[in-house]
């Protein structure tokens, strides 16, 4: 009789009854894969103290066929197999992913799928080296790799490498369950990434917004009440949309921002504005709902909330509106520059609080830009000697 072989999702069984029956699986509460037996008429488990479903199958395969030998006390211990990138990022995508926002969390996911195909799944992560990060670059600003096949510029490379290094930095912290570090080191510790020199970081005008917030109800309610929320409150657009009315407190005046929207990962509240309060108020009289039913509520489907596209559609059309030429940069997340912007004269612990900002710096470097008026009002309070 032939060896059979059985395949399912939750585990992996091979040999014959009564002979050479192996069966690996998943334990439920660590994610480890465990290997069963039977030996003199008792069911033996041990655990194979990894996460690599196709080396778990590999060993079922080994032991069923009498390749490898077992020893149920346990005296005899395999070096464990080298850990690959697949392994690696599989790890990672269980334990750290999950405590990200959600659009981290899809970025995570593509991010970690692109250098999979790149490097390949079974690259170990300590071979990595100067050269594997200057191809990469030099592959993806072609456009040669990446989900989108188009050459992209610096800023994506960046955010690309710093997810590879969040993994590496974060396996060479971690230790598996005998106690041995990941990874003894980060193997690409100290490269640069590459920088865009002149980044476009556009800051809405006070004109250019009142010109908007003009036109904003010929384009739809909801784009009235999104741009005077992200004016009023600094937040981007994706925490705009994916407000519920369990969020908002109208006899406290504040809003809660949800950890799961936020780019930051963290869960916090902040006072609503006069202007806010009023425009959340018509919103209501729109969509008299409660609860955790969306307060900006998708066109097609009232019970989900409103989606980016449509969003980024009635901007575009409200700027034809208001007769404002098309400017690369001039979108929802110019209405956060100008918050930060406008309030520069508030303390910067102040200021992240509001708007949501986890590093002052991050504020400084990319959010906060003097307009004109500033510069020259600065220039002439400079104190001068007398005489």
């Amino acid at each position: 009789m032939m060896a059979r072989t059985k395949r399912s999702r939750r585990s992996y069984s091979a040999g014959e009854w009564g002979r050479n029956r192996v069966r690996v699986f998943a334990d439920p509460k660590t994610g480890l894969y465990q290997i069963e037996w039977r030996e003199n008429g008792r069911r033996l488990t041990r655990s194979l103290k990894h996460r690599d479903w196709a080396r778990a199958k590999r060993q079922a395969d080994e032991v069923a066929a009498g390749f490898a030998v077992h020893e149920p006390n346990g005296k005899a211990e395999a070096e464990p197999a080298p850990l690959t990138l697949e392994g690696l990022f599989e790890i990672y995508g269980k334990e750290v992913t999950p405590t990200k926002g959600e659009h981290t969390r899809r970025r995570d996911r593509v991010a970690a799928a692109m250098f999979l195909r790149f490097f390949g799944g079974n690259r170990r992560p300590e071979t990595l080296s100067q050269r594997d990060w200057d191809r990469f670059i030099r592959e993806r600003r072609a456009g040669r790799v990446g989900p989108s096949g188009k050459p992209v510029g610096d800023r994506m490379i960046e955010w690309d490498l710093t997810f590879l290094m969040a993994v590496l930095n974060w396996a060479a912290r971690s230790r598996d369950e005998d106690g041995r570090l990941l990874l003894d080191r980060n193997p690409l510790k100290g490269l640069r990434k590459p920088r865009e020199k002149n980044p476009t970081r556009v800051v809405l005008t006070e004109e250019e917004y009142q010109a908007l917030l003009s036109v904003s109800r010929q384009v739809d309610w909801r784009f009235h009440v999104a741009l005077v929320l992200a004016h009023e409150t600094g937040h981007r657009i994706g925490a705009i949309r994916n407000l519920k009315w369990s969020d908002i407190d109208f006899e406290s005046e504040t809003v809660r921002w949800r950890a799961e929207h936020e780019k930051t990962g963290y869960e916090h509240r902040t006072p609503l504005s006069p202007e806010a309060t009023d425009v959340l108020g018509e919103a209501q009289r729109r969509n008299p709902e409660s609860g955790d039913a969306p307060v900006l509520p998708a066109t097609r489907n009232p019970s989900v909330c409103l989606g980016f596209p449509q969003a980024r559609f009635w901007w575009k059309r409200a700027e034809r509106l208001a007769g404002l030429q098309p400017k690369r940069g001039r979108g929802w997340h110019s209405l956060r520059r100008k918050f930060a912007s406008d309030l520069m004269d508030l303390p910067l612990k102040v200021l992240c609080e509001l708007g949501g900002w986890k590093a002052a710096k991050t504020v400084l470097r990319c959010y906060q830009q003097p307009d004109e008026a500033q510069l020259r009002q600065a220039i002439r309070s400079r104190r001068r000697p007398r005489g």
